[in-house]
């Protein structure tokens, strides 16, 4: 029999075999495009997810402001969607996994010098002797300077070696790069972002309430050092008119402007961090661009049950890390797997408390998480 015949005999049977070839893998349309906005359903699809534990990183205060130590796990009550959880509360010290986020652009670099000194704070006062922690730096690029380490030599020497980069700052997409570290770090650890910037971002490409969700649903909490846009204004002249220092709660809110985390604390006279925050948290899960560009720091802190620390001259930066380090090692860490019926519950959990103390005055934590429901 001819070769040619033979070979075409072969190929019939591969066909035979296989009659259909491969079919080509089309990629499916996604809605996060520019400019586009996904509506709640969308958002929920995106957000498919098991919450197997949920974390709760809690401050109590007394009448004077002061941190209330000392309280046993049977004196609090949470609340997940009005429905109270059996909760554990962790009296020993949770070991630290931190991400330290560092501005390094242009806008910042007379600052540096004194950012690259704070690297020897980090391990005496904020991780302790089980702690870790990883460095990025970011300005047009993320720069991963350290991995995750327990040696405060190499924490020091990560920071001490940041250098001033271009006018961009990519500080959401630095988040959200801490934020994937930490996600694969152990569950029993402290997820914590310590970020040192400016509270404004210029160029990212994440997603700020997509960022926000993933902080909430990886219990990952977010302190921030506010490197003031006023030390680089030090220098310039006084503009004309001179500014308005009047305090912002005497100057009303403008008819039919959305609420922001300011003009929270414009109406309610309090700092946003419990039920007063909340207007402007389901206003994120539906429209942030406004929200986002006017302050993202802000709404990543308040989100998360972190804090917002401001830094302007001389020695205020270590004093921040020192408030943080206190405020750390003050907090009670109460977790919880949610119930059946709460786990059917779709969109977002408010997380509240009720202490059984006379001393607690007022409380911080988180306000909720995100949560796609769940079939029965």
């Amino acid at each position: 029999m001819p070769r040619f015949l033979v070979l075409m005999l072969l190929a019939g049977l591969l066909l035979a075999q296989n009659p259909n070839p491969p079919a080509t893998l089309t990629p499916k349309p996604t809605t996060n495009q520019p400019g586009g906005e996904e509506t709640d359903e969308q958002l929920t699809a995106r957000f498919v997810t098991t919450v197997q534990q949920v974390t709760a990183p809690v401050l109590v205060y007394d009448a004077s402001g002061n941190y209330v130590t000392g309280l046993k796990p049977g004196q609090f009550h949470l609340f997940d969607n009005n429905r109270e959880q059996n909760i554990q509360v962790d009296e020993a010290f949770q070991p630290i996994s931190m991400v330290v986020v560092i501005q390094a652009n242009a806008a910042v670099e007379h600052m540096l010098p004194a950012i690259n000194k704070i690297g020897n704070l980090m391990g005496p006062l904020i991780l302790g002797e089980r702690g870790e922690a990883a460095v990025i730096a970011f300005d047009a690029r993320i720069r991963t300077l350290q991995e995750f380490t327990s040696d405060p030599d190499k924490i020091t020497q990560a920071v001490k070696g940041i250098y001033p980069g271009s006018s961009s700052s990519r500080m959401i997409d630095a988040v959200e790069a801490a934020a994937g570290m930490l996600r694969r770090r152990p569950q029993n650890r402290r997820r914590v972002i310590l970020l040192i910037s400016q509270n404004r971002d210029m160029g990212s490409q994440a997603r700020g309430r997509e960022t926000l969700l993933k902080l909430q649903l990886d219990s990952i909490a977010v302190y921030s050092v506010d490197i003031s846009r006023l030390i680089s204004a030090l220098d310039a002249p006084t503009p004309w008119p001179r500014p308005d220092n009047r305090p912002p709660a005497m100057n009303p809110i403008p008819s039919n402007q959305p609420a922001t985390p300011n003009t929270v604390m414009q109406t309610y006279g309090t700092n946003g961090n419990s039920a007063e925050f909340m207007p402007v948290l389901l206003e994120i899960y539906r429209d942030t661009k406004a929200i986002f560009k006017a302050n993202p720091v802000h709404v990543f802190t308040r989100g998360t049950g972190g804090t917002e620390y401001s830094y302007y001259r001389g020695h205020g930066l270590e004093q921040a890390i020192q408030d943080i380090a206190e405020q750390l090692h003050s907090e009670y860490v109460i977790s919880y797997h949610p119930d059946q019926a709460t786990l059917l519950e779709g969109g977002f959990h408010q997380i509240s408390l009720a202490i059984d103390s006379p001393l607690a005055k007022r409380y911080q934590t988180r306000p909720g998480y995100w949560l796609a429901a769940r079939v029965q």
